[in-house]
């Protein structure tokens, strides 16, 4: 840790052109050369499968015991519009890491290249242009279930960088203890949770993980409404559903839970702050969810970790 240098990371909060990965990838590039060349940025975090966007409002056609044909028509095209990882999009966004020499994670749906099964998924690329990480969401919650098969727990990992160790959970994820508890044990510094959660309780949450991991905590949604939908969607949209419009709500926080930046919303922008590895060290002097607090003769965690694919 005393070798780390202090460095600043962002947060961009942004509405992807949805139900389009090209034309989102576009915007991504955009927005993250802005991050790395006017923020100086040397991580910087995209929200929740911001490819191909998070489809507030859309039911695609289900009922408990039934689907319509137009249902399944939209969840083609949505399947369509995912990534495969390694793929042709991948590469792109590894590229990219490299061109602006920062850590670039972002939430993607992906499209797994055997089963067709789609995921919600969290990549990170290194500034040398390489595919590190790729997590997939343990359990989507409600009616993400349509959409979205569950991941096996074998990527729930701390990358240890030069600029700190590195990990993050998806969105609810962050509401399941033991999840958070193994990346504790990792030894955790930079906590990203990316979501599509915009209500206070979710800063809440986020405050509460700050202080329990005594961790930088950045999180990051996205911006989202009616009329950003392609046309041929929007006459399928609630709009008076409770989940429209996303607000955003993107922030950083320190490891004492104080904010660092935000909380942002309603507009798109980019979110920065300094990280400095000495206020983890000095936000663990009373306590440490791992070290002098943890109680191992009392407690101990179990986990089911298999060999990483």
């Amino acid at each position: 840790m005393e070798n780390i240098p202090v460095y600043h990371a962002s947060v961009i909060q942004a509405a992807p052109v949805f139900f389009n990965k090209a034309q989102t990838i576009d915007k991504i590039q955009t927005l993250a050369r802005q991050a790395a060349q006017q923020e100086k940025s040397g991580l910087i975090l995209f929200p929740e499968v911001f490819i191909p966007g998070y489809p507030r409002g859309l039911i695609f056609g289900t009922r408990v015991g039934g689907r319509s044909a137009e249902g399944r028509e939209m969840f083609l095209s949505y399947w369509q519009n995912a990534i495969e990882v390694p793929g042709p999009e991948c590469s792109q966004l590894a590229s990219l890491a490299k061109e602006i020499n920062a850590w670039l994670v972002i939430g993607v749906t992906e499209k797994d290249k055997i089963s067709d099964t789609l995921y919600c998924t969290l990549l990170y690329f290194s500034p040398q242009g390489m595919l590190a990480l790729k997590h997939r969401k343990l359990k989507p919650t409600a009616a993400e279930r349509i959409l979205w098969g569950e991941g096996d727990g074998t990527d729930l990992n701390v990358l240890d960088t030069p600029i700190g160790k590195l990990g993050g959970l998806i969105c609810w994820e962050n509401y399941m203890p033991l999840a958070r508890t193994a990346l504790y044990q990792q030894g955790i510094e930079i906590y990203l949770a990316p979501t599509a959660d915009c209500r206070n309780s979710w800063l809440a949450s986020l405050e509460h993980i700050a202080c329990e991991g005594r961790c930088f905590v950045l999180g990051c949604n996205q911006i989202l409404k009616a009329e950003l939908y392609p046309e041929s969607l929007r006459n399928t949209l609630d709009i008076a559903h409770s989940s429209l419009p996303s607000t955003g709500g993107s922030v950083i926080f320190s490891p004492l839970g104080k904010v660092l930046a935000g909380p942002l919303f309603d507009n798109e922008g980019i979110l920065t702050a300094e990280i400095d590895h000495r206020e983890i060290v000095k936000a663990k002097m009373d306590f440490d969810v791992i070290g002098h607090y943890a109680r191992n003769d009392v407690f101990d965690l179990i986990w089911k970790r298999q060999t990483l694919k």
